[in-house]
């Protein structure tokens, strides 16, 4: 596994447990040699697991919609930033550039990186490994959720296991390199 893509929030979150795993995600991914991949924002979550793999020695690279290079949010000390002209850019050029995709905590926009991603990968766009970083277990229910659909006949069990998940960036990573 060459690159990362890791969706997470522009927010930090609640607890300081987000922003220390993502600055433990982000190194990690880094000391591996492999390159992260994500949403080019100097903030929240986002920022956190890029300085951390800058930090690290790592190779960073940003994709951000054009809308979204304002100063105060657009990440300026990457290894390499690509500016694109929407939100559905940015996800088709981030899942482009991976070889496996991890999220963590976030809103809207993750779980629609997220599902976007799940998507293709169920119609068979892509064979990239997906994983869910379930931090505190903040995707409990959503987890849950997906297991519903799938005993319910909504999601096949196939595509039900699309979603690999763990609760420690160690372990989820390990899960992705393995299936790669």
């Amino acid at each position: 596994m060459h690159r990362i893509a890791v969706y997470c929030g522009s927010s930090s979150g609640s607890s300081s447990l987000y922003k220390l795993a993502a600055t433990e995600l982000g190194a990690l991914i880094a000391s591996q040699g492999i390159t992260l991949v994500y949403g080019g924002a100097r903030i929240g979550l986002m920022g956190a697991v890029a300085d951390a793999a800058l930090a690290s020695g790592g190779d960073v690279i940003g994709v951000i919609p054009e809308a979204l290079t304002q100063d105060e949010v657009v990440h300026t000390g990457l290894t390499h930033l690509e500016v694109v002209g929407s939100m559905h850019e940015r996800k088709a050029r981030m899942l482009d550039l991976a070889d496996g995709v991890i999220a963590m905590p976030g809103g809207f926009g993750t779980l629609e990186e997220l599902f976007e991603a799940l998507t293709w990968a169920q119609l068979r766009f892509h064979t990239k490994p997906i994983g869910l970083l379930n931090l505190n277990g903040y995707f409990d229910d959503l987890l849950s959720f997906l297991d519903n659909s799938a005993s319910t006949g909504f999601l096949s069990q196939q595509n039900r296991a699309l979603l690999l998940h763990a609760t420690t960036s160690e372990s989820l990573l390990h899960k992705i390199v393995n299936v790669a």
